[in-house]
């Protein structure tokens, strides 16, 4: 299913032109229009999901598999140092574009947007780390077959 209204379903679909780097019947990935560093790519796949909550697992696994394919490739082409894989959730993880992307970003050593991902460290205390201990097991428990 695609939204005719998403800007990311149009540039997924070829409806505005990109300039894409990748593409196959699930995904098309294309250089970010206003990129974090050299070579700063996006996975965007075809069909319509608004963020994780909505992708099916097969697709997200899939789009998984091609970031770590690309980035072996591109970290090759570019002669990059590192990559970063970004991939936020919601207003609040400043996802501003409601259609699952998948962020490739290179990083070089010594650039000035490095720090681009840094966040300042909490503290809690040991109580409070395993009240969330405790509360994440129970959630995150799954049944296996």
């Amino acid at each position: 299913m695609k939204d005719e209204t998403c800007i990311f379903c149009k540039l997924a679909n070829g409806s505005i032109p990109t300039r894409t780097i990748f593409e196959d019947e699930m995904f098309r990935v294309i250089l970010d229009a206003s990129p974090a560093s050299q070579g700063h790519a996006l996975i965007l796949p075809k069909e319509h999901y608004a963020n994780i909550y909505e992708i099916p697992e097969e697709t997200a696994a899939a789009a998984m598999v091609l970031a770590k394919r690309l980035t072996d490739k591109m970290t090759k082409a570019l002669k990059c140092d590192g990559f970063n894989l970004v991939q936020n959730n919601g207003e609040a993880a400043g996802q501003t574009v409601f259609h699952f992307h998948l962020h490739l970003i290179p990083r070089y050593q010594g650039e000035s947007n490095g720090k681009m991902l840094a966040w300042e460290p909490c503290s809690f205390s040991d109580e409070e780390m395993d009240s969330v201990q405790g509360l994440l097991e129970d959630a995150c428990k799954m049944d296996i077959q």
